[in-house]
């Protein structure tokens, strides 16, 4: 039946959205689960407890009512309306697959000129953020603390009456998406928001107001702001890791590519996770020194490495334990760097000379951390976007392409993109599997219930008319096209076949009765046509308040509301009109005509 056709093709589209929970969490996998055992309980409540409360009614059809007569003399006046419209569009076929053709394509180009503002992972904010300090390395932790204050006091002052619920400064630590930093020079400042109300700003524009005043701050190595977002972890909009093996030549193309951030508009807050250590003590063998003097260079390196490390010479067992003894230099003779160069070392002659004079000494900064990626150094430089002015993707591609202006000067050096944009193409790829697999099971719903090959593919035009829809509300709604807006659509697609299904099961019951296919289309269309509209109405008063926000916005269920209302309103008035069209166009050529009556 066409009741059980339309609830089976709706849970195949949720069913697909079940099978990878673990894209945006469990809380994902709940919905489509409590949808889909929704729409199997109400074949129940369609084939046995409906009928139940029908009989209970005790309604006269042969005495109706006043509303009742209001209501057939209004659906009677829908009916003629659009028989008359449909007449007309069948007439002119080919005028009228041009104008929904140009309508689809104008919806595409919607999205490559612009027009649809993409922001993939939106998330309603959390209304926290930090500001980061990072100081010259080598700052006590009490001077790294007074600036944490400094910038304290200036967000204070930019923040407006009743706007904060708490703020924190902290010293010796910094958290922030890449992983904790401990250190005496690192710092910073926890800003908790209250709840946004109507005159009150977004967390977005309190940090832009503040921005230009706290990053002026002297004395910081580094300052930055780090927003937290809802929703599951996910990579900074920019993040790429810088690959190669010397560590100046990395440094330097992270510099280039700094570079090439800051003259972008719409990016922010750009950082790597290479920090600078402690001072640390370099020495390189001086070979003509140690010629000279008749030692080997190994000897030389092992008596450096007593000093320091030590040597292991045996190993012993205790307690099942394997432990190492090691001999290590007396440490009270290495107090400062003097001390060392002082150390003696003893000639094959007899003689001694000083350490200092066999090594070429230099001082430097040293290494926090060194990471790796895929067995090379590498540095991760992340940077955040204003998605009002550009988006993830064409960001990542304008970075490519100036890197191409620069990447001979590195020619060791390799870019590896990862953190949103790994993210956005993960879930596309997923996305894609989720929606050809819903397909598919409505396909075979659809060939199962129809006995055809074809008439699934006419129900299945309903799918880029929806889309069409779901384009327009984007551009009215100015929601931006986000994960969860694709998720809708996968949901749509269920939703918006069932017009069809219903008007493609009447023209059949029509032509096997024996009618022409003109006949039965319009037939078929003038009695389906004010029920197609009361399902579609219903579904879209029911999420129509969540889709304008009309009990305050959302940028996670907002946008999917969004796609499910203005994708079914526009499909189903295009399917009125087109499925019908298609419907006489195809059929005409079918083999279902062949129809023989009973003797």
């Amino acid at each position: 039946s066409p009741v059980t056709s339309s609830v089976m093709t709706t849970m195949a589209a949720f069913l697909p959205l079940m099978l990878l929970p673990g894209i945006l969490g469990d809380f994902m996998f709940v919905i489509p689960f409590v949808v889909t055992m929704a729409l199997a309980v109400s074949l129940l409540e369609a084939y046995w407890i409906l009928p139940v409360h029908v009989s209970m009614v005790n309604l006269n059809l042969h005495k109706p009512s006043r509303s009742q007569q209001l209501r057939i003399r209004f659906t009677h006046w829908i009916r003629v309306k659009y028989s008359q419209l449909l007449i007309k569009v069948l007439r002119r076929p080919f005028i009228s697959l041009t104008v929904v053709i140009v309508m689809v394509a104008v919806a595409v180009g919607a999205f490559a000129g612009g027009l649809v503002r993409i922001q993939f992972f939106a998330f309603d904010p959390t209304r926290l953020f930090y500001v980061n300090v990072e100081m010259p390395p080598g700052t006590p932790l009490e001077q790294t603390l007074r600036q944490v204050e400094v910038i304290e006091e200036k967000v204070r002052r930019h923040l407006q009456p009743g706007e904060a619920r708490g703020i924190s400064s902290t010293a010796g630590q910094m958290f922030t998406e890449m992983g904790p930093y401990f250190g005496d020079h690192y710092g910073q400042l926890a800003v908790s928001l209250n709840p946004q109300k109507v005159d009150m700003r977004s967390i977005e524009q309190t940090v832009e107001d503040m921005r230009d005043d706290i990053l002026s701050t002297v004395g910081p190595k580094n300052t930055y702001f780090f927003v937290v977002q809802a929703g599951p972890p996910k990579g900074k909009p920019i993040s790429i890791k810088v690959r190669g093996d010397d560590f100046e030549e990395i440094e330097s193309a992270v510099s280039a590519l700094k570079d090439i951030l800051r003259s972008m508009a719409g990016v922010t807050d750009i950082t790597d996770d290479s920090s600078a250590g402690k001072l640390e003590l370099k020495m390189r063998f001086n070979t003509e020194a140690m010629r000279v003097a008749g030692l080997n260079p190994t000897d030389i390196a092992r008596t450096i490495r007593l000093m320091f490390d030590g040597e292991v010479v045996s190993s012993m067992q205790h307690e099942g334990q394997k432990l190492e003894v090691r001999v290590r230099a007396v440490g009270e003779n290495l107090q400062n760097i003097d001390s060392v160069l002082d150390q003696v070392i003893t000639l094959p002659g007899g003689g001694q000379i000083a350490l200092g004079q066999l090594v070429l000494v230099d001082t430097a900064l040293g290494k926090d951390n060194i990471r790796h990626y895929n067995f090379r150094r590498a540095i991760t430089l992340e940077a955040d976007l204003d998605k009002e002015i550009i988006d993830t993707a064409t960001a990542n591609e304008q970075i490519l392409q100036q890197w191409d202006t620069v990447r001979l000067n590195y020619p060791r050096i390799n870019l590896d993109f990862s953190g949103e944009l790994d993210d956005i193409q993960e879930s596309l790829d997923a996305m894609l599997v989720l929606a050809l697999f819903g397909i598919g099971l409505i396909y075979l719903i659809l060939g199962t219930q129809f006995k055809s090959y074809w008439q699934p593919f006419m129900i299945l035009i309903t799918v880029p008319l929806a889309f069409t829809g779901v384009t327009l509300g984007l551009v009215v709604s100015r929601n931006p096209f986000s994960l969860f807006t694709m998720y809708g659509v996968v949901a749509l697609i269920g939703i918006v076949v069932n017009s069809a299904i219903v008007m493609i099961h009447a023209a059949n019951g029509r032509l096997d009765q024996g009618m022409s296919v003109l006949h039965a289309t319009v037939y078929a269309a003038r009695r389906r046509v004010v029920p197609i509209i009361i399902t579609s109405l219903t579904t879209v008063a029911g999420l129509f308040s969540l889709a304008i926000g009309l009990g305050g916005k959302s940028l996670l269920w907002g946008p999917v509301a969004s796609a499910i209302v203005w994708g079914l309103a526009f499909s189903t008035v295009l399917t009125l009109f087109v499925i019908p069209l298609l419907y006489r166009f195809f059929m005409g050529r079918s083999k279902r005509l062949k129809f023989e009556y009973p003797s």
